[in-house]
Formats: structure tokens, C-alpha cells, sequence
């Protein structure tokens, strides 16, 4: 083949190249409306292309061997065109039903047919001839009548494409604007161009603009990816996350930068509601959160909880992500979805604290029915058969007085049993208030000490305590009283005779009263240590086989606990144990 080159073909094959590159680069990005929109820009390079060899040829037979390559581009790009508009707007199922694919697929394929057999029924070409009137040899054009029916359908199908393009652009986020100017500018230069040369308008003569023309769309495509980042941040459709507006939700792109976002969103994050999010990190939004971003990176859709930190207050959300695999100008998207379960949190912790104490209250019930049933019982039964036996003067005087010590250690016994039970319901009563005071320290033990004489005395036990005038607590002096007659009456059961109780009580730097009843007795082995103030039902035999039925201690931690105090125990057995409890005093009133 004979060509001389000229400047208007090297622009156009040289333009035609680049095109042809940038729709490979374009094309590997994946995703319909990419795919689409690089084979348009494959049509106008072999459109390009071929029209600059044809304007470098200089023989009739070797221009009509470049038309018909050029009609390759020509007759499928405004097709391209079209179903890229489709995919762009979210509209590709309208393409996808045969009888409409049929219809616009038929004129492209017939006036490739035409251009190819023109020779033998000249309906697209009347005449081709060499017009010279220019610097160079071009082709003239008799147009035939089919020319005309592929024009009309070639109009139609770019008309369509625009019209979808502004319907787009007019419901789309203002912040997806400049991005659709550079589509809309760019798509209407070529057919401004070719309108023009069709009606005639023709400044260089046979020469067809239109070609010149899509490359100033390629061009303002290029501005599209790499200014306003077209095929990275784009107008993802929102009617495909309008049932996730109630909640709030990110759009992700194959970096994991947001590309579009609702408002609900920032009521979760630290940012200003001016903080225009787009193009931002997710990790920066979302810090320290490696399980989320664990199912980003592996493509895995499901659920995950978050806890967020926005303006000091803890939140618990749920996240689920789910991803696009059809998504409009990308191959790959992920819609972050966030669901406040602060509430719900709460309310199930709260519900499930309930059932816990519910379910710990309902035990312990069970346990004091079961104390009542037996060792409430069992006493009370022995003193009414003594008394009847007395009665019917079946038993002496003498044979009384021998069986009287384990009668009195029964009653007390019960009495002891009986206060605990009914001061511990009395505080578990909905709307039972505690009443704290100010009373000294010192008045309540010594009462406690005298309370507990007559048991210590059985046993030669010496109860010593250290405790000066007028160290006053502030708490609910009878819960404090029936702690204290449990620790002393504790002390003194597991007590041997001829042993010796101390009771201390010193200010602690905190503001609290620390009081310890220590003893020399058997002390507590180490695994019932850890059970004593359980809601285990912990019953020891003491020294002299007095009972015991665990209850005591459970009611003194609760007691203690709801005068914002502290119950400690330490013990060697063998060595005895210490029974610590803090108490709030007032100097710690006053620092509050």
C-alpha cells in the first residue's frame, strides 16, 4: 500500500493508539459499566485509526479498503455508547431482554453488511470519488438511503445515552457533580462535531471532524479518572441502599476509602458534621477494629460488633458488611451497615443481671426454706417434747437440769438463726431503705461483747477489744449490729477453750473505719475460703459440735455491701482466723 502521511492522519493514529491503551488500562479495572465504556473507546480508536490511514491513502481502492474497517468503530460505537449509559444509570436489565437487544444490535450489523457489499447495491454509497481540493486527497460522498436509516438509528441511540446521562446527573449528590460534567461534556463534542458535518458545516473541506472530536472525549475522560478520580469515586445508585437509610452506612471502593456515606453515620464517629467524609480511610474513621476489617480483606459478608468511643460515652454497634460484585463503574464495593445497639445492650444486661440475682435470690430462698424445714425445726420440737414430758412429770428435776445446757445452746442457737432470716428478708423487701447515721463504734461493740458473754464464758474464751471512744461510722447501725453479733459469734464457735478474741478498729488514710475480730481458733482450710461468702450453703460444726447453717456470713457481705463497705478473711488453720470489714466514717462524709 501507497500512503503519504500528513499531519491529520499521524494525530489520528497516534491519538487512535493511545485510545486503544487507555481502553486496555480502563478494561482490566473490571466491572460492567467499565467494560462497556472501554469497548466505545475501542470503537472510536478503530474509528481513529483507520480514518487517519484512509486520509494518508491516495488511491480510491485503498481508501474504500479503510472505510470499510472504519465502519467497524463507527457503526458499533454509538451501540457502546448506549449500554454504557444503561449500566451508568443502573438501567442494564433493560438490554438484557432479547427482543431489545435484538433491536439495536440488527442496524449495526446490517450497515456493516451495507458498507461491505456497497458495491453491488449501492444503498449506503451512491458514489464514492477522490475529491483534490484539499492539501491532500480525501474521499467524497454520495450518500445513499440507507446511510440516512443508519443515521436516524446512530442519533437515536446517542440521544438516548444522553438523556440517561442528564436524568443522572440531576438526581445525583452535589458532590458527585464534577465528575458528571466531565461524562456529560464529553459526551456531547462528538455529536455537536458530526451534526456539524452532516448539515454541512465543514471548515477542512471532505475532512470528517467527528473522529478529532472523540478524542477530545478520551481526553476529557483521562481529566475524569485522573482529577476527579472517575473510576475510583463515583455516584454509586442509592436506591440500592435506600432500605439502609434508617440506619446508618458507608460505601467502600477496592481501597477501603469512603465514597459515599449517609448522615446517620456521624452520630457515631468524632468528626464535625461539616466533615466532608469522602475519600477518607475507613481505618481512620473506624480505628482499632480488626475483626471488621478482617472480613473486608477476605471478602466475607456476615455481621460484627464494634465499640466506639464518641465524646466519652461507650457504644455498641453492629456492623454488617455486605459487597457488590456488579457494581456500576467498579468491579468490587463494600457497603459498611451500622446498627446502635447501645440500648439494647443495656437493656440485655440488665435483664440478664436480673435473671442472675433472680435466679441467686430464688436459692437462697430455697436454702432458708430448707433451714426452716430442719434446724429451725428440729429445735423448737425438742423444747415442746421437754416441756410436755415436764408437764406429765415424766422427766425430774434433776434429769431437766442435765439436759438444760443443750436446750439453752438450741434456743440460742435458733434465736441467733431466727434474727439473721428475719433481718435479711426484712432487707430484701421491695422499697426497704437503709438508714445510715452517725453512731460510735465503740458503744455497739461493747454491746455485742456483753450479748456474747455467757457463750464465751462456756468455753473460757476472753474477748479483748481496742476500740477508743467516740470512733463513729456512718451506716445503718442495726445491719452493722447483726454483722458484728455474727463475726464475734463465729469467732467464738470455732474457737477452742481458753483462747482469746481481738477486736481492733483503726481510721484508715481512705476515709474508712477498718474493724477486725481475730481469734486463735482451728482456723478455715483454704478451699472453704473461697466459698464462705457464696450463695453455697457453707455449714461448719464448731468446737464444741454448735451449729451452724451459713447463713450468717451471706447476710453480714450483703449488709456490709450496702453500707459501701468491704468483708476480707484471712486464716491458717490450725492458727485461727481474721474477719475484716471497712465502714465509711464521717470523715469520709465530709470529703464527699
Amino acid at each position: 500500500m501507497d500512503f503519504t502521511f500528513n499531519a491529520y492522519a499521524i494525530f489520528l493514529i497516534a491519538c487512535g493508539c493511545t485510545t486503544i491503551l487507555l481502553a486496555y488500562y480502563i478494561f482490566r479495572r473490571g466491572g460492567d459499566t467499565v467494560k462497556w465504556f472501554s469497548m466505545m473507546m475501542l470503537s472510536n480508536a478503530i474509528w481513529s485509526i483507520a480514518y487517519g490511514f484512509e486520509l494518508a491513502s491516495g488511491t480510491l481502492y485503498q481508501m474504500k479498503f479503510f472505510i470499510n474497517i472504519e465502519y467497524v468503530g463507527i457503526a458499533t460505537l454509538p451501540l457502546n455508547w448506549f449500554i454504557f449509559s444503561l449500566n451508568f444509570c443502573g438501567k442494564e436489565c433493560w438490554y438484557k431482554k432479547p427482543v431489545n437487544l435484538i433491536s439495536i444490535l440488527i442496524f449495526p450489523i446490517l450497515t456493516i453488511l451495507m458498507v461491505w457489499t456497497n458495491a453491488f447495491h449501492h444503498l449506503h454509497y451512491k458514489q464514492l470519488s477522490i475529491s483534490k481540493e484539499g492539501p491532500f486527497p480525501v474521499l467524497a460522498i454520495d450518500t445513499g438511503p440507507w446511510y440516512l436509516i443508519f443515521t436516524i438509528y446512530f442519533y437515536l441511540l446517542l440521544a438516548a445515552g444522553c438523556y440517561l446521562i442528564l436524568i443522572k446527573f440531576k438526581s445525583s449528590d452535589p458532590i458527585y457533580r464534577k465528575q458528571n460534567y466531565s461524562i456529560i461534556i464529553a459526551a456531547f463534542i462528538p455529536w455537536v462535531a458530526n451534526v456539524s458535518y452532516l448539515l454541512g458545516f465543514r471548515p477542512f473541506g471532505h475532512v470528517d471532524v467527528t473522529p478529532f472530536a472523540f478524542i477530545m472525549t478520551t481526553f476529557l475522560t483521562l481529566i475524569g479518572i485522573y482529577r476527579f478520580k472517575l473510576f475510583d469515586i463515583i455516584p454509586i445508585a442509592r436506591e440500592k441502599v435506600l432500605e439502609l437509610m434508617q440506619d446508618g452506612f458507608f460505601i467502600l471502593d477496592q481501597k477501603n476509602r469512603i465514597i459515599d456515606y449517609n448522615k446517620s453515620t456521624k452520630q457515631y464517629i468524632n468528626v464535625n458534621k461539616e466533615f466532608d467524609l469522602i475519600g477518607t480511610s475507613l481505618e481512620d474513621v473506624l480505628p482499632d477494629q480488626p475483626e471488621l476489617f478482617e472480613r473486608i480483606k477476605t471478602r466475607n459478608p456476615g455481621k460484627v460488633e464494634l465499640t466506639l468511643l464518641k465524646d466519652g460515652h461507650k457504644l455498641n454497634l453492629e456492623a454488617e458488611t455486605l459487597f457488590l460484585n456488579d457494581s456500576k463503574i467498579n468491579s468490587d464495593f463494600s457497603i459498611i451497615k451500622l446498627q446502635d445497639l447501645t440500648n439494647v445492650k443495656k437493656e440485655a444486661n440488665r435483664v440478664r443481671d436480673q435473671a442472675s440475682e433472680l435466679e441467686k435470690l430464688n436459692q437462697l430462698k430455697d436454702r432458708i426454706f430448707s433451714i426452716i424445714a430442719h434446724d429451725l425445726r428440729g429445735p423448737l420440737v425438742n423444747l415442746s417434747e421437754v416441756l410436755k414430758m415436764i408437764a406429765n412429770d415424766q422427766i425430774t428435776i434433776d434429769e431437766f437440769k442435765d439436759i438444760s445446757p443443750t436446750l439453752s445452746k438450741d434456743i440460742i442457737y435458733t434465736t441467733d438463726l431466727l434474727e439473721n432470716i428475719l433481718h435479711w428478708s426484712r432487707s430484701q423487701l421491695k422499697g426497704f431503705g437503709i438508714k445510715k447515721e452517725f453512731f460510735d463504734l465503740r458503744n455497739l461493740i461493747i454491746n455485742e461483747i456483753n450479748y456474747h458473754l455467757p457463750a464465751a464464758s462456756l468455753k473460757d474464751i476472753e474477748i479483748i477489744h481496742d476500740v477508743f471512744p467516740g470512733e463513729m461510722v456512718y451506716a445503718d447501725i442495726l445491719m452493722i449490729q447483726i454483722v458484728m453479733r455474727n463475726m464475734i459469734n463465729n469467732a467464738i464457735k470455732f474457737c477452742n477453750k481458753n483462747s482469746q478474741i481481738h477486736i481492733t478498729a483503726v481510721y484508715q488514710k481512705e476515709g474508712n473505719m477498718l474493724i477486725c475480730i481475730k481469734d486463735n481458733g482451728i482456723g478455715i482450710p483454704k478451699d472453704i475460703i473461697d466459698k464462705l461468702f457464696s450463695e453455697e450453703n457453707i455449714s461448719t460444726r464448731g468446737t464444741l459440735n454448735e451449729k451452724g447453717t451459713g447463713l450468717g456470713l451471706v447476710v453480714c457481705k450483703d449488709f456490709v455491701s450496702r453500707n459501701d463497705g468491704e468483708i476480707t478473711v484471712t486464716s491458717i488453720e490450725g492458727e485461727g482466723a481474721k474477719f475484716c470489714i471497712t465502714l465509711p466514717t464521717a470523715k469520709k462524709k465530709e470529703l464527699n
